[in-house]
């Protein structure tokens, strides 16, 4: 069995964008990413402080607009429209959930396609699926980019995704399809899941449940990628998986945390680079 990774990855990957960013600068071209935080969710508030914090580790500008939970849509969509209009920006990144008077979906088709950064734009989903080059969305794109640093070639591969979010399942699906994998899509309500998962060489779960994957799920020699985040009774963090029984019968595992995690940001910094050399 092997761990793979993100935390080392990640690390690595935000020193390989360091160097892109001065190669950048050197043209006169300085990356920047602005994020809108509208309330004041505890949780939103740590992603976004981690976002800030490994946008200057890649030498990217770092662009703040925290904005109260009173705020309204045409507030919202006034300052989207401005940072589009703004070619000093590459990236616009919306920090979700969003308060509920707000729709979360004109927010996201209001950003420039060209400055999502986080690849929900249906704009980039549509090219995703389409097998054409776009922003694709940040945790299934670190999945890919964690498998393909540890050389696990998903051609030809049964592949399990539990979870259909436009966030994550769906477009883990499609990222699978276009690398050749065979590719079942399920749900945490899936009847009869382990059938499922026991035939899958990889199964990837994110739906946000502790111990949904637990060790009779699994056949021996799987690759299990752990999206799943959540805080057990302890307060500790950890993922869908039961890794303490599900890990021996593993070739390869994700821990949580140290996993998926800083891929996701370390995908979302390589959008924003790319963005600035399609300037």
């Amino acid at each position: 069995m092997q761990i793979l990774d993100g935390k080392a990855l990640s690390d690595k990957i935000k020193i390989e964008l360091k160097q892109e960013s001065i190669l950048l600068n050197e043209k006169g071209i300085f990356p920047a990413l602005a994020v809108i935080l509208v309330g004041d969710d505890p949780a939103s508030q740590t992603y976004v402080n981690t976002k800030e914090k490994a946008c200057g580790v890649a030498g990217i500008k770092s662009i703040m607009h925290k904005m109260p939970s009173s705020t309204t849509q045409k507030e919202l969509l006034d300052i989207i429209t401005s940072l589009n209009l703004d070619s000093s920006v590459d990236g616009i990144l919306v920090q979700l959930p969003l308060p509920k008077h707000i729709d979360t979906n004109a927010v996201i088709e209001a950003i420039d396609p060209k400055k999502d950064v986080d690849g929900f734009h249906p704009f980039n989903v549509g090219r995703l699926m389409a097998g054409l080059d776009g922003f694709v969305p940040c945790t299934p794109f670190g999945v890919m980019r964690l498998l393909e640093e540890y050389k696990i070639n998903v051609r030809g591969l049964d592949a399990c995704v539990i979870g259909a979010s436009n966030i994550v399942g769906k477009p883990m699906m499609n990222l699978l399809l276009n690398a050749s994998a065979t590719v079942e899509i399920c749900r945490s309500s899936t009847k009869n899941l382990c059938e499922h998962t026991k035939r899958a060489d990889l199964i990837v779960v994110g739906v946000g449940k502790i111990n949904l994957l637990t060790a009779d799920m699994v056949k021996e020699g799987a690759i299990v990628i752990d999206v799943g985040i959540n805080r057990n009774a302890e307060g500790k963090i950890v993922g869908d998986v039961d890794f303490a029984g599900v890990a021996p019968k593993c070739s390869f595992i994700t821990p949580v945390p140290g996993g998926v995690g800083p891929m996701t940001i370390a995908m979302l910094l390589e959008n924003t680079i790319k963005s600035a050399k399609n300037r």
